[in-house]
């Protein structure tokens, strides 16, 4: 059972709903990067996502763009990504991380080499935006290497299409709450939670809903029908600017322990 497939299954038997914090790789400063996700493992993060920088990250809104272009104008490549990952693993062999991103940097890197070192670094997922299913030949190196693709479905998923994503999900499906780009501030809840059901009694994965969730009564209005809530941009947008790693911690323990104890409650 992977990492990913055993916190899931921890959640399912302890009743509670995932918490799921985005980050952008090197955002807001390369040097606190391990030091930021050990916060957001303390602050209650269940996973954690880690962006990739790219210079062209066309699924994602202002605040993760600009979070992207700040990490890159630091110097940050995939390499880098990897070994934060691999330092991280020294004191947490437990979290999953799951790497969102874009396909140009792995083919890059070469898809067999990124699968090894992937692997190697304790990488568990990958979610790759522009590489839908139906292209993901590509990515059979990381499936053999043991990384779970992470898949997307959208309320625009036409229904056949659904049934072959919940087919394939492993890992957790990730369900886009509305079709537009992340960190939109229109989020309709009662309007997602019949299709993220159907979805779920279909997928043979658990399913996390994200795009568009920025605090604890929306996460918690979610939690009611999903397995795991997805926050990025808010979390991005209060982490912009902090330099020191005490400010980074105490930034990502307020914004997040509000949307633990939401999710955690009765």
């Amino acid at each position: 059972m992977s990492r990913i497939d055993r916190r899931f299954a921890v959640l399912k038997a302890e009743s509670r709903t995932g918490l799921i914090p985005f980050v952008t790789a090197g955002d807001p400063s390369p040097e606190h990067a391990v030091a930021l996700m050990h916060a957001l493992v303390a602050a209650g993060a269940d996973l954690i996502e880690l962006g990739v920088p790219f210079s062209d990250p066309m699924a994602d809104g202002p605040v993760i763009q600009h979070a992207s272009e700040r990490a890159i104008g630091s110097g940050v490549g995939l390499g880098d990504v990897l070994r934060w990952v691999a330092d991280f693993r020294q004191r947490d062999a437990d979290t999953p991380v799951v790497l969102m991103g874009y396909l140009n940097p792995i083919e890059m890197h070469g898809y067999a080499r990124f699968a090894q070192d992937a692997v190697q670094a304790g990488v568990d997922g990958v979610l790759v935006v522009d590489c839908p299913l139906e292209e993901s030949a590509v990515l059979e190196p990381l499936r053999i290497a043991g990384l779970q693709q992470i898949l997307l479905a959208a309320p625009t998923t036409a229904p056949a299409r659904m049934a072959k994503l919940c087919e394939a999900a492993r890992g957790f499906l990730y369900y886009v709450s509305f079709a537009g780009i992340t960190g939109a501030a229109r989020l309709s809840t009662a309007d997602i939670a019949a299709r993220v059901a159907e979805v779920r009694a279909g997928a043979k994965a658990p399913v996390a809903v994200g795009f568009g969730v920025r605090d604890s009564a929306t996460a918690k209005a979610i939690a009611g029908f999903a397995d795991a809530v997805v926050i990025g941009s808010a979390l991005v947008e209060r982490l912009a600017g902090a330099t020191e790693a005490d400010e980074i911690a105490t930034r990502a323990r307020e914004f997040l322990a509000p949307i633990r104890a939401a999710l955690d409650a009765p």
